[in-house]
């Protein structure tokens, strides 16, 4: 895998042992256009797998990024891809639902890519909305499998859906924090 825009563009990207599905480089480099500079914006990377979004994502400006992940065995190869990055990061190997019940910080953008099989991936934006994880005015975006698209509400307590992509048998959607009205 390549990154595919901004100031790391074409840096190589190891795969990690054990179970992954890394983002599709196109699917990579069409959010990054939707969602442009990202300069000072802070991102979450929920279930990193081998860092590649957040990377993706500090390559066009984003600082900090905070990537989480839950398979141990994965840490040594994120580290090992984050090594060039020169922006404010920060690696979390622990189970997503326990950093989104702990984290005290708000995201510009958070990124969630869960493994297709999971279950309850509207629970995980629920989560991520009562926990405060997000600024007003923030993304929240997430993947998933074609097939689970009409579990998604248009909106998720203060998560309205506003944008919805479709690349192959995946899909993204995206919702943004709206303040208190």
């Amino acid at each position: 895998m390549r990154i595919t825009g901004g100031q790391y563009v074409r840096r190589n990207i190891i795969c990690p042992p054990g179970i992954i599905r890394p983002a599709m480089d196109r699917m990579r480099e069409s959010l990054f256009s939707i969602l442009g500079p990202l300069d000072g914006m802070s991102f979450l990377d929920l279930f990193s797998g081998s860092g590649c979004v957040a990377i993706e994502a500090a390559s066009r400006g984003a600082s900090p990024i905070h990537l989480v992940e839950g398979d141990r065995g994965k840490k040594e190869t994120i580290e090992k891809n984050l090594s060039f990055v020169h922006e404010e990061k920060h690696l979390f190997i622990m189970d997503v639902w326990r950093y989104i019940a702990s984290c005290m910080t708000q995201y510009d953008v958070i990124y969630a890519d869960p493994p297709f099989r999971m279950e309850e991936k509207v629970a995980l934006a629920e989560k991520t909305d009562s926990h405060g994880l997000l600024k007003d005015g923030g993304l929240f975006i997430i993947h998933f499998p074609e097939e689970e698209d009409s579990l998604w509400p248009e909106r998720i307590g203060s998560l309205a859906l506003s944008d919805r992509r479709k690349y192959g048998r995946s899909i993204l959607r995206f919702y943004t924090k709206k303040g208190q009205e």
